[in-house]
This record gives C-alpha cells, structure tokens and sequence, in this order.
C-alpha cells in the first residue's frame, strides 16, 4: 500500500493556524512524523485563499524538505499553481501532483510536464458537472483520464485514480461503488494504481475510525493500491497491514509481523 500522508493541509484548523502564523515548527514536525510513520508521499496542500496559495505551498514544501526527504505531493485544485510550483523546481525530487479531472484542461496542462518523468499524478473521476453519483460515470471518466494519459506518454504505472469515495451517511451504497470502481478500473488499465481518501466514507458517521478502518480493509481486499490517510493513525496502519496479510498481499503476514515488532500499531 502506498501511503500518501494527509496531515500537512490547510483544511485543518490547526495547520491553518499554523500557515498563518507562519509557524514552521509546527509544520516541521507534523513532516517528520508522518516520515517516521512510514509514508511514501507526505501531501501539501495550503487550502488557503487563491491570492496567498502559491506564498504558501512554496513555505510549506520549504519546510518538509529540510527535515524529510520522502517526496511530496503537491495538492491543490488550481491546475496553474501546481503547474508554476513543478515548473519552478520548488520539489526538488520528483513526487506526485494532486490532482488532474476532466473539468477543464486539467489533463492537458499536468500530462505534458510529467510525460518521461518519475513524477506521478491523482486523477479525480470527476467533470464540468462535479462528482457522479452512478459508479459507471466515474469508470467512464477514469478511462478517460487513463486514455489521455497514454496519449500525452505518462507512465501508466505513475497514474492513480481516485473514484471521490462518497460518504456512507449521504450514500448508502459508497462502499460498494468504491469497490466496483476499483475493480473496473484494474480491468481497463492493470497498472493503473486506484487511490482513495479514506476518510471521506464516515463524514458524519459516530466513531469514525470503525468505519475507516473497515472501508481501508474491504477496499485493500478489492485492489487498493495506495491511500491518502493519516500515516500516525495505529488503527488505520494495523487495518493495513492485516488486511494485505488476509488477502496474500503479505504472504505469510511476514509484513504484519515486522511493522508489529517496529511499534507501527
């Protein structure tokens, strides 16, 4: 599973407060412990206003690089800012762009500049007309998406497809459609990886970590390949770990055994 660290993002009060203030510490050591945690990509994403974004990520991605060298993922729904930030070498090893859809020319700015580049991409199974509630909509996308990527030579094993898991208390059948989209989408492109921010399934659900970490198990169990997740949550890296092991992902839970003996959960 690769795990894309969801900490570092505006959207939270307290790193909003943080960006802010400018408090680097703050943000510093929220890097190094998403890093010790085991995170493959550690994002960033300034979620602030569109006039003070770009002052932003450039501080933040600033940040991460002193203290880790794990690559970044840089997020932001303005396709211009993160082409600016790439094309500027903020990064200074390759990472992973948050995210292209098909609103717009999104596809078309981001696909030219990683094309024969190690970065790799997000792509939202969402348009002009926001996210579909029907499963088959978001596997058309996908395949949309995929279908350009090869066009513009983006390495096909560098895309990832996130299907916008719904939350379970507004649709009832997230889980399922979560699960046949990432089915569907391994049968039209194998090396295609399919992501998911967890999280979204239990908005507004009570103890929400039952629900995460079930929705983590059944999705791993599905094909899930890699996951924007909080990389500090036990209980999250434990679902993992057990998962993997339960569906010979882990063969002989050889994985599970060692992140146990390491104190990962």
């Amino acid at each position: 599973m690769i795990i894309i660290g969801e900490k570092i993002n505006g959207a939270i009060p307290s790193v909003k407060k943080a960006i802010e203030e400018r408090d680097a510490d703050f943000i510093k050591n929220i890097a190094r412990a998403e890093a010790e945690a085991g995170a493959d990509f550690i994002d960033c994403a300034p979620s602030t206003q569109a006039d003070k974004e770009y002052d932003a990520m450039v501080w933040l991605v600033g940040l991460i690089q002193e203290v880790t060298d794990i690559p970044i993922c840089i997020d932001s729904p303005n396709v211009l800012l993160l082409k600016r930030i790439f094309e500027e070498g903020h990064v200074k090893r390759p990472g992973m762009i948050n995210s292209v859809n098909e609103e717009g020319t999104k596809c078309e700015t981001i696909f030219p500049l990683i094309a024969g580049t190690d970065w790799q991409v997000i792509g939202l199974t969402c348009d002009k007309d926001g996210i579909p509630m029907n499963s088959d909509k978001k596997i058309d996308i996908a395949k949309s998406i995929i279908d350009k990527a090869h066009k513009y030579g983006v390495k096909i094993s560098n895309l990832h497809i996130d299907p916008c898991v719904m939350a379970l208390a507004a649709v009832p059948a997230s889980m399922t459609d979560f699960e046949n989209c990432i089915v569907k989408i391994h049968e039209y492109a194998s090396e295609v990886k399919v992501t998911g921010a967890i999280s979204n399934i239990s908005f507004q659900m009570p103890r929400r970590k039952y629900v995460n970490v079930s929705c983590m198990s059944l999705a791993v169990h599905a094909g899930l390949n890699s996951a924007i997740l909080d990389p500090c949550n036990q209980d999250m890296a434990a679902a993992i770990y057990a998962a993997e092991a339960l569906c010979g992902i882990d063969k002989g839970g050889r994985k599970y055994n060692r992140a146990h003996r390491k104190g990962i959960f």
